[in-house]
């Protein structure tokens, strides 16, 4: 049976006739989780994790191919069919490798401490595997390993992964392997290995990746009495406890079990709080009782947005979308709230959950807006980790996994995160403390290029690499802080970042109106080719190029329209965007994908574009382009996905978008209109209110809004504003197939970046 029909006998299953929207009393009565495919995203270029998971939790418990490249940067990819083990910590999305901590992998027969290699397992632990012996579902992951015919079940709590293990009848040679070498794409340089009792293992890897200095410790209990032989590699030592480079262990048994289960624990501190983790967060051994844990949770948060559709594969490709929005950020700290900071120090006492694995130049895009909707509990602790590890290195966290910095993407992009979440009244942090952060971040003298912003006002290209993207990010961020300063009454620092974050218009070439390098001498980057990444053998632009780059001014629409001399020039320009094509030569990033003209919904910088023509007053086109990219870019398939995940925002933008809304500028408070994709979509907010959105008379052809309301009065703009959103009420579209070309083309009718 096909994964696809599977999935749809479930649906089936769960649902009641009609798929109606259900009211905040019957959600509780629906499986959301039944809509949920992780295999989504998990072929082409997702590099979604394959696993059990909860929301947000420091554990993602799953299946690890060996490593062969890019596209198995979350340790799992659909085209795949070895597997060496099953792992305590994946990356989702991504377009760098790191982690697969901690790999355990069941065996019978002879004892086997090499994986074995793509071309030959014959003489190494891993085994084939089917799809069609493979169930993914949100908490749970279960796989039959065909060389040793055992059914492998996992399932996971916050911290401690639980593995299930059934072995085949009339076996006697049974082991279970724990590799501290292997990991997915980074080098273990200290492992550990020791068993404590019969029933108990402890150890710690740490190794270097992406993540340049990574520390896990794991606690490991076992149902039954086990004894632990170790291997230095693949050397047998004596005794029961071994440290080394790449520590190797076999668990074995007095009697073969035919059910075995363990229990792993993890932390960033200690063996001893891992242990304390599994302690706490599952003290027994009801595998199934985890199992509907996991499942409960998972449904809990999909239940805050509830929607109506008769097209089973968009509502499967939505609830998707939702699950992959909370894998990450994760949780990095223990039970007792303890957590290892970037800068090797243990930090106790903690009132916060600390969280890692923030994509930030991916995510403050989308992702984090869509927190704030739906996660708004959760909001505050990020902000504070992220304060946290401002404290920690001198400077806000640029890409931080698993307590380091890997400094990765252009941008200071936690400034317009924690912004936006000031401006959206959260307190649970110090706005004081939170501004300094981000003007200390924003003139921070080892921070990258900033120098050059501060004595310059720009950034050379023939000095740094990337500049001009580096430089357009540094524009969003600076502008983001001066809103801040401009709520807190700091006039002097409102006018000096928002000066700041005009700085975007110093690149804008008006002979050519493109977005163009400046040399260091402030002359023009000649030859210049917008379709090209790099020029000159520098490259100028960070997974993009200069057509991207062009429209990237999401924080001033308006300024950018100014610059082409109006609405007339700026739409023509943009509608060229979606229509040009051009060889973007050798070097162009893999990430460059899902083009339609020159827009690339597979990589962030395009991710804003299509909702541009609405500040220039025809909606109707950002309504034609949303529909077009929600209907091609993603689906129900393990190709579902046109690019890279990125820790949720691919799939964010799915979300936002197919309600209809999408937050264009960073900390500027609105949703833009796009074309709702659903009939109707139930926002679950806390106290009780809900924000609807419907969609009358919609369609794959009525993609076009043609009026719309708010409870129940007419609306004629192409915005909301998110204390509209949060208040609860109704915002109803009529739909059609024809567009309305006087919906919303005045300029008070118009989105602005400030309100």
């Amino acid at each position: 049976m096909s994964i696809k029909k599977k999935h749809l006998i479930k649906i089936v299953a769960v649902v009641f006739i009609g798929l109606t929207a259900c009211s905040p009393s019957q959600k509780d009565t629906v499986d959301y989780t039944a809509y949920v495919d992780p295999f989504i995203g998990s072929g082409g270029h997702g590099h979604v994790f394959v696993g059990a998971s909860v929301p947000f939790g420091a554990v993602q418990l799953g299946p690890n191919n060996i490593h062969k490249g890019w596209d198995w940067c979350s340790g799992y990819h659909y085209s795949d069919s070895i597997v060496i083990g099953f792992s305590h910590t994946h990356l989702s999305g991504t377009g760098c490798a790191d982690l697969g901590d901690v790999l355990i992998m069941p065996t019978t027969g002879k004892i086997q401490t090499n994986r074995g290699e793509q071309n030959d397992i014959s003489n190494g632990y891993a085994s084939l595997y089917s799809h069609k012996n493979e169930v993914a579902k949100p908490g749970y992951y279960s796989l039959l390993l065909d060389k040793y015919s055992i059914k492998a079940e996992l399932t996971a709590t916050e911290r401690v992964g639980m593995h299930k293990y059934t072995f085949p009848e009339g076996n006697n040679e049974e082991h279970v392997v724990i590799d501290l070498k292997e990991g997915n794409g980074d080098q273990s340089y200290d492992t550990y290995l020791k068993q404590i009792d019969e029933n108990t293992i402890e150890g710690y890897r740490f190794s270097h990746g992406w993540s340049p200095d990574q520390r896990l410790y794991f606690a490991l209990k076992s149902n039954v009495p086990v004894h632990l032989s170790v291997y230095d590699d693949n050397d047998p030592k004596e005794g029961t406890e071994l440290k080394g480079t790449g520590v190797k262990g076999i668990l074995s048994f007095d009697k073969a079990p035919h059910e075995l289960m363990l229990k792993v624990g993890i932390s960033p501190v200690s063996s001893e709080n891992a242990l304390a983790n599994i302690n706490a967060e599952i003290p027994g051994w009801d595998f199934d009782g985890v199992v509907k844990q996991a499942h409960d949770q998972w449904n809990k948060e999909l239940s805050k947005i509830d929607m109506t559709t008769g097209d089973d594969a968009a509502r499967s490709t939505f609830y998707t979308a939702l699950f992959h929005t909370m894998i990450a950020p994760a949780l990095f700290n223990d039970h007792n709230l303890d957590f290892r900071g970037h800068d090797k120090l243990v930090y106790t006492g903690n009132k916060f959950n600390n969280y890692t694995t923030f994509s930030l130049w991916d995510t403050y895009r989308t992702e984090n807006e869509l927190l704030i909707l739906t996660q708004p509990e959760r909001v505050d602790d990020m902000v504070n980790s992220m304060l946290g590890i401002f404290k920690q290195q001198g400077k806000l966290p640029v890409w931080p996994l698993v307590g380091d910095e890997t400094n990765c993407m252009p941008g200071y992009s936690a400034v317009p995160v924690i912004v936006d979440a000031y401006l959206k009244g959260f307190k649970g942090f110090d706005a004081e403390e939170a501004f300094n952060a981000l003007k200390s971040s924003a003139t921070y003298p080892e921070q990258n290029a900033v120098p050059y912003v501060m004595s310059k006002g720009y950034i050379p290209c023939d000095s740094v690499r990337e500049a001009t993207s580096i430089a357009m990010e540094y524009s969003v961020d600076d502008w983001s802080i001066a809103q801040m300063a401009r709520k807190m009454g700091k006039t002097d620092d409102f006018e000096y970042f928002s000066k700041r974050g005009n700085y975007y218009k110093q690149y804008f070439d008006p002979e050519i109106k493109f977005i163009r390098p400046k040399m260091a001498d402030g002359s023009w980057r000649t030859p210049y080719n917008p379709v090209l990444p790099s020029h000159n053998g520098w490259r100028d632009f960070t997974e993009g190029n200069g057509w991207q780059y062009t429209f990237f001014a999401p924080q001033d629409p308006q300024g950018l329209i100014a610059l082409f001399g109006g609405d007339k020039e700026f739409t023509a320009k943009l509608d060229s965007f979606f229509v040009v094509s051009g060889d973007m030569g050798p070097d162009a990033p893999a990430d460059i994908s899902g083009l339609i003209g020159q827009y690339a919904h597979g990589n962030e910088p395009s991710h804003h574009i299509a909702y541009l023509y609405a500040y220039a007053g025809e909606q109707w086109k950002t309504a034609a382009r949303v529909r077009q990219i929600l209907d091609e870019f993603y689906t129900d398939k393990p190709d579902g996905l046109i690019g890279n995940e990125d820790c949720g925002q691919m799939s964010a933008w799915y979300v936002m978008s197919s309600m209809g809304l999408y937050p264009v500028s960073p900390s500027g408070g609105i949703y833009v209109f796009g074309s709702p994709r659903f009939d109707k979509v139930v926002l679950n907010l806390p106290q009780g209110k809900t924000f609807t959105v419907e969609a009358e008379n919609n369609g794959p052809k009525n993609i076009y809004i043609q009026s719309a309301s708010l409870n129940g009065k007419p609306y004629t703009k192409s915005y909301i504003s998110h204390e509209d959103v949060v208040a609860g009420g109704v915002l109803k579209f009529v739909m059609g197939d024809k567009p309305d070309y006087d919906f919303a083309t005045s300029e008070e009718d118009r989105p602005k970046s400030v309100l």
